[in-house]
This record gives C-alpha cells, sequence and structure tokens, in this order.
C-alpha cells in the first residue's frame, strides 16, 4: 500500500539531481517513512545505471566498505548513481566519503552520483559538519503527513491526529493491538536500539526507555526540566533529561521548541514544549480524555509547521500563552489552536499589545484540514 504514493522527499531529490552543480545528496529522516522504498523506486525510473548498498545489511561496516563499493559503482558505470542506506552505521564514514569524493572532483573522470541515507540525524550531521562542509545537499524525509496519509489510505482528520505519521502502519488501524505491537516493535524499539543506543553512549538503557514513555505523554506541552526528571526512577540531574531529549530529537522522534522572547538567552533558559512529530508516538492514555486529545491537536498543528520548514517557538508570560510564535513571509504569526480545551483567551489579547505587528491566527475544528493541507496558504491567507 505505501509503494502508492511517493514519500515527500522525492520531489527535492529529482529537483537537486537534475539541477545539481557536483553536490552529493544527503537524506535524512525517520525510520518506517518510506526513504528505502522512495529511493528504490527513484533509482528504478532513473535513466543512469545505479547500484544501492545498505549498512543494515552488514556486520560492523567500516570505511573500507565504502571503498569497495565505490570501486564496485566505478566498475558498473562511470556515470553510475551510488545509494547507501543507514549510512550512520558506518564507522569513519565521512571521512571516507570526503577522501572519495575529493579525488573524483579532482580527477575529472568520472561522475558517481552519491546519494547517502540515514535515520540518526546527531550522528550524521556530526560527520557532515567536520568532514563534508559545501559538498551536500540535505533533503529531509518527514513522517506522512495528512494529505498522503488521506490519499494512502483515507485517514480523516481525527485518525490523523491519533494514528498518522507511519503508512505501513495504516493497514492495522483495525486491529487496534497489532497497531500498537507494530508501533513498539517494529518502530520505537528499532529506533532506540540501533539509531540511539547503537551510535550514542547512554549509561542506562532502560531509564532512557522510560523516559520516552514519559516525554510521549506531554504533547504540546511546556514542562520543566526538573517535572520530567522527578517522573524518573532514578536520581539524575536535569542534564539527564536534557541529553535524553536531545537524542530522541535527533532521531526524528520529536522536538522541543522554546519560549519566544526577543532575549536570545531567555529563550535557551525557558522550559521547552515537546512535540511529537506525529500522532502515533504519542502514548495512547493521552487521547484518554478530552483535554488529552485537544493537546494532541496543538501538537499536530506544532509538527505540520515543523515539517513544513517553520521556525516555531512558543509564548508563555505568567498564565498567559499562545501555543506557537512563527515568521512566514516577513509577518510574524500568533497562532491558537482551538482544540476543545478550557482555556483563556486572554493571552493572543497580551501578546498582541506587546508585538502589535504580529498576527493572531486561530485555528479550530473547523478549520483544521485546511490548515493540515496547506500551512503556507492557510498563513498566506491570514495575511
Amino acid at each position: 500500500m505505501a509503494n502508492l504514493i511517493s514519500p515527500s522527499f522525492i520531489g527535492d531529490l529529482n529537483e537537486n539531481i537534475e539541477h545539481s552543480n557536483g553536490f552529493l545528496q544527503v537524506i535524512l529522516g525517520p525510520r518506517q517513512v518510506g526513504k528505502t522504498t522512495g529511493i528504490l523506486a527513484f533509482l528504478k525510473r532513473s535513466k543512469r545505471p545505479y547500484l544501492y548498498f545498505t549498512a543494515d545489511d552488514i556486520l560492523s561496516p567500516s570505511g573500507s566498505w565504502i571503498e569497495a563499493i565505490w570501486q564496485k559503482a566505478l566498475l558498473k558505470d562511470r556515470n553510475c548513481i551510488l545509494a547507501i542506506d543507514e549510512i550512520q552505521k558506518v564507522s569513519d564514514w565521512s571521512s571516507t566519503v570526503k577522501k572519495l569524493w575529493d579525488k573524483q572532483k579532482r580527477a575529472k573522470e568520472s561522475q558517481i552520483q552519491l546519494i547517502l541515507l540515514g535515520s540518526s540525524s546527531l550522528h550524521l550531521h556530526e560527520g557532515l559538519k567536520e568532514s563534508l562542509t559545501g559538498r551536500f545537499q540535505l533533503i529531509r524525509a518527514h513522517h506522512w503527513d495528512y494529505v498522503r496519509s488521506k490519499k494512502l489510505a483515507g485517514l480523516d482528520v481525527e485518525k490523523f491526529i491519533r494514528f498518522g505519521g507511519y503508512p505501513g502502519s495504516y493497514e492495522l488501524l483495525d486491529r487496534p493491538q497489532k497497531w500498537a505491537d507494530y508501533l513498539r516493535d517494529s518502530i520505537i524499539e528499532t529506533v532506540i536500539g540501533k539509531d540511539i543506543l547503537q551510535v550514542a553512549r547512554v549509561a542506562k538503557p532502560a531509564l532512557f526507555r522510560q523516559a520516552y514513555k514519559i516525554l510521549m505523554s506531554y504533547p504540546a506541552q511546556d514542562i520543566s526540566y526538573t517535572k520530567l526528571l522527578g517522573q524518573l526512577q532514578d536520581r539524575g540531574n536535569t542534564d539527564l533529561i536534557k541529553h535524553y531529549i536531545e537524542l530522541y530529537e535527533g532521531a526524528f522522534l520529536l522536538e522541543s521548541i522554546q519560549k519566544f522572547s526577543k532575549k536570545a538567552v531567555l529563550s535557551r533558559a525557558s522550559s521547552p514544549k515537546l512535540i511529537p512529530l506525529c500522532g502515533a508516538l504519542i502514548d495512547r492514555d493521552v487521547f484518554e480524555t478530552r483535554s488529552g486529545y485537544g493537546r494532541a491537536v496543538e501538537s499536530a498543528v506544532g509538527a505540520c509547521l515543523i515539517q513544513n520548514g517553520f521556525k516555531v517557538e512558543y509564548w508563555r508570560e505568567g498564565g498567559d500563552e499562545v501555543d506557537y510564535i512563527t515568521k512566514h513571509n516577513g509577518t510574524l504569526f500568533a497562532i491558537e489552536v482551538k482544540s476543545g480545551r478550557q482555556r483563556s483567551t486572554k493571552g493572543m489579547d497580551v501578546f498582541r499589545k506587546l508585538y502589535p505587528s504580529a498576527q493572531a491566527v486561530y485555528i479550530s475544528e473547523s478549520t483544521l484540514e485546511a490548515f493540515l493541507s496547506d500551512p503556507k496558504k492557510y498563513l498566506t491567507a491570514m495575511m
């Protein structure tokens, strides 16, 4: 079923390669959103010879493994497309890629088009910054959005809020326990075990797993590190929970957004607002109450903004709050999500007195589908 509709990153990849001026392509995104399926379909449609390899199939892959498959590409065709999946699993991958890429540039005899795919941004960004600066174009693959989920499996807005994000899971929506087992075993445990614990230093894996459930229980809530830490069944300090959040962000499971402030120091010192990057990741207990579902709706709005390239913050002063603050085409937007939670509307009034040029945007149950379908178009219409 997931093969019928291309993942969102394929369009960007087509454009980059068509107009590429000698850049390698790097595709980053979460597991199970169609990166492998999409790249294989792209390669089969390509008019150029190609080879595809994945480090998932190799025991302790190293730089020499990359050199070996690079030579295979040269032997196949010196104009070959070479795609390497799960590149973050290869030790010393970035320096090896740099050596091969720069050698090709100097020789000007072959034009191997290299495509790297990965599901751990922390590990990959380190290698990209250290060795490959100026040599790559970055493409972000995201969880499946509302439009693709509706086309693929007929998800309405409510089902998307509750279950959206992983196309492979949609076939199991009529069997809730099977769906939950799939999420846990095929996605969450795989991400934690392979994308985080294999590449990052985590002293207490059991505690780290416990932290995941806690973090996913607070969608669209700004909550102090101290409060989060207090729920872990172990001693520690706030640096521990900050590190855990950073690792889960690096595996594309959540995003922590900061408080909006003109003073950067105050913004960095604020409590984070936690945004699971798709509804399927939110702890199921959240959906048991109307207020919890409202939080999930707010989280879906935040995730939609993030995945469409917006820099997203929130605003709070005392008891006054605005759900999201962002900019689009030079306009500052203050976004309030009317999700059914009982709450005061005073926050928007206070914020607009402080920032008179800000455009207030209200997303209600009746306008949520329009926003999720095209947030840029939605905000532009409010200007």
